[in-house]
């Protein structure tokens, strides 16, 4: 596979998109896509019969697109996140159980 060929409309399969992606400075697995591809926030792809098909133009913007923001140091806090589509888990909250559901003491009654 020639890497510099590559327009935004060449189609890959998932092996040659992960080693293009690789080679243009976004590092990623071939499973790593197929893992993306059975539950969702990856790169958009097309089916040719059973044949995944990711198109350059496209891959790439969404490899782009997990880039952060440049950063001076690593202790500036993320902005909400830095993968999209992947939003962070709110904190658990405690919720408090209603006085009619309240446990009595049955020697007390």
């Amino acid at each position: 596979m020639i890497i510099d060929n590559l327009t935004p409309e060449t189609r890959l399969r998932r092996k040659a998109v992960a080693e293009a992606s690789t080679a243009h400075g976004y590092p990623i697995k071939e499973k790593t896509l197929a893992t993306m591809a059975s539950r969702g926030g990856g790169p958009p792809f097309q089916l040719w019969g059973r044949i995944p098909l990711y198109t350059w133009g496209p891959y790439l913007g969404w490899a782009k697109g997990r880039l952060s923001e440049p950063r001076s140091s690593t202790s500036e806090p993320d902005a909400e996140t830095s993968r999209p589509g992947c939003p962070r888990k709110p904190a658990p909250t405690t919720i408090a159980a209603p006085a009619e559901l309240a446990i009595t003491d049955s020697a007390a009654v």
